[in-house]
């Protein structure tokens, strides 16, 4: 049994590995790859791969890998890579997956600079980039830095400013911000419908020359062919739509091109090289089969797929209903909790001002009674020693009366007697004095007595009302893609040619009547222009590329993708072929 040969597929998200035999065909690894990611929109996509000389090429469907010039590595490598781009993102893409997987690798051409875009549109591209990723903004889960480590912008964009990249962080949170509550999937759309406005998206540059030898660029893109000077890829200066065309073939290096319009001469450049116009060639088949395919009924399987498209939309919006109701309940029980705990803590800080203002009452009391025990115990200390000093005057009297009975009877004694009935006088004055004192300090004992028994009846009132006044109230209850482009051989006799159908079709070049997304939406346009003044303040003019210096330009001209694209195909087709040539 042959040998099996391992492959590795990468596509923009992911690396697939597969074992293939050396019969395998190209369609068949490429019908395998796309069955394996859930892709149904087969047509713009291809397999690319490294040649052994180098060059980027196309793998052929009808031919086994094992017999194309694959660079011979094991495994063997394959990029899944957009060979086609559609006219509008919107109106064509119909799978999350396609949509995805054009939305990661347009990014990635803007990010690495092979597609231009001015600084305040891949700002707002950035913030779309942020929604796709992370979903909506939330101050709680995207803390400052949460964007440090993301790569959202061009270099260019980043040289050309002097902002730091916590500067970038937050303009593009900002912006971040504004998409709330929109899909991730519809932040992918969004991003292509405002890069696909860029002039460089979708385009396929070839260096060639027309019959003077002057050196020009042929762009390749969805709507037809264009003419670009040397040094400029943004601004073509000759456009013919695929609808023009009915031929096109190559002999060699020679290019020919002939138009539906027989008065036409023949439309005619040269490449370098012999690959270059079997490159070419390829793309014109390709992007004109879209063309016409796109100016045609839908085929049955189209719809189907649109109408499955259009189903798993629908209940992507009824799970995000479901989901943001669910989001609002559980926000409201938040800031219901969030309530019945400030609440909570309210009463505990009443209720501890409440027990301190009672502990304090308590102290109070307590103080008023020891206060009044010991004016008591004063007063009864008072009222003992008048007691006392009472019976002494008593003692004294009865003396007295004593003396005063014989002195009849001692009057040898007489002075004797005197004296001490002058001393007992003299003592009974002193008691009677000392009792009068003290009871003055009894006196006044007891009418501080008095008021200290009123201080405590009125604390005992105070404490009174405090224990008896009504709790405060409690909270309320909850409110709940035959050509061997392989060789670059330069035999005579290379030729190859293909005729372009347009019959049948609708509505030829209703892309000469399309309006940039900005022109079209208002927001768009606002956040562009508040981007491009908030942006214009840290710019450093020294550090414009060329390709900033022909976008200003056409800016100033009042010049977009469309309206130029309008211009450049004005006058007959033999007239725009007299312009080329006269290049």
């Amino acid at each position: 049994m042959p040998k099996a040969v391992n492959v590795r597929v990468t596509t923009m998200d992911a690396e697939l590995e597969f074992a293939i035999q050396p019969s395998t065909t190209g369609k068949q690894l490429f019908d395998q790859v796309v069955k394996t990611i859930g892709l149904r929109e087969v047509w713009y996509f291809g397999l690319q791969y490294m040649d052994a000389k180098g060059y980027h090429t196309w793998l052929k469907l009808d031919k086994k890998v094992s017999s194309q010039d694959v660079k011979k590595e094991n495994p063997l490598q394959f990029k899944f890579r957009s060979k086609f781009f559609p006219e509008d993102v919107s109106e064509e893409l119909i799978q999350d997956i396609t949509q995805k997987l054009f939305f990661l690798q347009v990014k990635e051409g803007i990010l690495s600079d092979e597609v231009y875009c001015p600084p305040e549109t891949a700002v707002l591209l950035a913030s779309y980039s942020v929604q796709a990723k992370f979903g909506d903004y939330n101050k709680e889960v995207h803390r400052p830095g949460y964007l440090l480590s993301e790569r959202l912008l061009p270099h260019r964009v980043l040289e050309q400013h002097k902002l730091s990249r916590e500067q970038w962080e937050e303009r593009i949170q900002v912006w971040h911000e504004e998409h709330n509550g929109m899909l991730k999937e519809d932040a992918m759309l969004e991003y292509l419908k405002i890069a696909q406005d860029l002039e460089m998206y979708g385009v396929n540059y070839f260096d060639i020359k027309n019959k003077k030898g002057t050196e020009l660029r042929l762009g390749v893109d969805a709507l037809g062919l264009n003419i670009y000077e040397k040094d400029d890829r943004l601004t073509p200066k000759i456009g013919f739509p695929w609808s023009e065309i009915r031929n096109i073939s190559f002999n060699d290096k020679k290019f020919i091109i002939k138009p539906i319009d027989k008065k036409s001469p023949d439309f005619v450049f040269y490449a370098p090289r012999l690959r270059i116009n079997k490159r070419v060639l390829q793309l014109c088949m390709g992007n004109h089969e879209l063309y016409m395919r796109r100016r045609k009924p839908d085929t049955i399987e189209v719809q189907q797929m649109k109408a499955q498209a259009r189903e798993d939309k629908q209940q992507k919006q009824l799970e995000r209903a479901h989901l943001d109701n669910e989001k609002k309940k559980r926000e409201a029980i938040e800031k219901e909790k969030e309530q019945m705990e400030q609440e909570k803590q309210d009463l505990m800080m009443r209720l501890i001002q409440f027990e301190e203002k009672t502990k304090k009452a308590e102290r109070d009391l307590t103080e008023q009674r020891q206060r009044a025990q010991s004016l008591e115990q004063e007063r009864m200390k008072a009222e003992e020693e008048a007691a006392r000093l009472e019976g002494e005057r008593q003692a004294a009297l009865l003396a007295k009366e004593e003396l005063a009975r014989h002195a009849e009877d001692q009057k040898k004694s007489q002075e004797q007697l005197a004296a001490e009935l002058l001393e007992y006088t003299s003592k009974i004055t002193q008691l009677e004095e000392a009792k009068r004192l003290k009871e003055a300090e009894a006196d006044t004992w007891q009418l501080r007595a008095k008021e200290a028994q009123d201080d405590l009846l009125k604390t005992k009132d105070e404490l009174h009302m405090v224990m008896t006044a009504p709790p405060p109230p409690p909270p309320p209850p909850p409110m709940y893609d035959n050509i061997d482009d392989n060789s670059d051989s330069e035999e005579n006799n290379s030729t190859h040619s293909a005729d372009l159908q347009t019959e049948g079709i609708n509505d030829h070049r209703n892309e000469e009547d399309r309006l940039t997304e900005a022109e079209k939406n208002q927001r768009v346009q606002n956040q562009l222009k508040a981007l491009t003044s908030e942006l214009a303040q840290a710019r450093d003019e020294s550090k414009n590329t060329q390709n900033d210096l022909l976008h200003s330009d056409n800016v100033r001209h009042g010049r977009d993708k469309y309206k130029t694209l309008r211009q450049i195909r004005q006058g007959n087709t033999k007239q725009r072929i007299d312009e080329f040539e006269a290049l």
